[in-house]
């Protein structure tokens, strides 16, 4: 049966990216997206290698999105100024996009090139930022560790409206990354 025309794998990636920030990850199947682009579940199979294929196509969107976003924030910025454009980028990135925001905190470590050189492509512009710190080799490394989880930490209970009190998020986010530069700045290294 040949293709329906109009019918892409990017325009089902497309779909498929919307479903997942109305509904979320979980809520995809194939089922679902071919019932929102007016086909049987079958026809997919043109254009996309089933669900694993889609989530894999998302996930290489999430990642590529993210490093496009932080790639931008970062650009002609060092030191604390390039920590806060790429830690707001992330958590703006992480507000406007949750499901795609969900499938890039996988490991990119896995047999799919794709998958790793848009990994490396996040992580690289973090390690650009955190060269501005004077970090370097396995201190850049554990240091990108450490950023991440307290971006996604926060971004995560943000998300998940986990912040009830009457305090503004974007204040206590301003004191967060208060506290990064400083330990980033001051005592961050192992060797000291």
């Amino acid at each position: 049966m040949p293709p329906r025309p109009g019918l892409t794998t990017e325009r089902l990636v497309d779909v498929a990216s919307t479903l997942i920030e109305r509904e979320g990850p979980n809520g995809l199947s194939l089922a679902r997206l071919a019932k929102e682009v007016g086909v049987k579940t079958p026809s997919l199979y043109n254009h996309i290698a089933g669900l694993q294929g889609l989530q894999r196509q998302l996930r290489l969107r999430g990642l590529d999105t993210l490093a496009e976003t932080l790639s931008r924030a970062a650009m002609g910025r060092a030191g604390k100024e390039a920590l806060v454009a790429v830690a707001n980028a992330y958590r703006d990135f992480a507000k406007q996009q949750p499901g795609l925001y969900t499938l890039t905190l996988r490991s990119t470590e896995e047999n799919d090139a794709d998958i790793q050189q848009a990994g490396r492509r996040v992580v690289e512009v973090v390690l650009a930022v955190l060269r501005g710190y004077g970090l370097e080799g396995e201190d850049a490394l554990h240091a990108t560790r450490y950023l991440r989880s307290t971006l996604h930490g926060f971004v995560s209970l943000e998300i998940g409206e986990g912040f009830g009190l009457e305090l503004s998020p974007s204040d206590t986010f301003d004191c967060i990354l208060d506290a990064l530069d400083h330990s980033l700045s001051t005592s961050f290294r192992r060797d000291k």
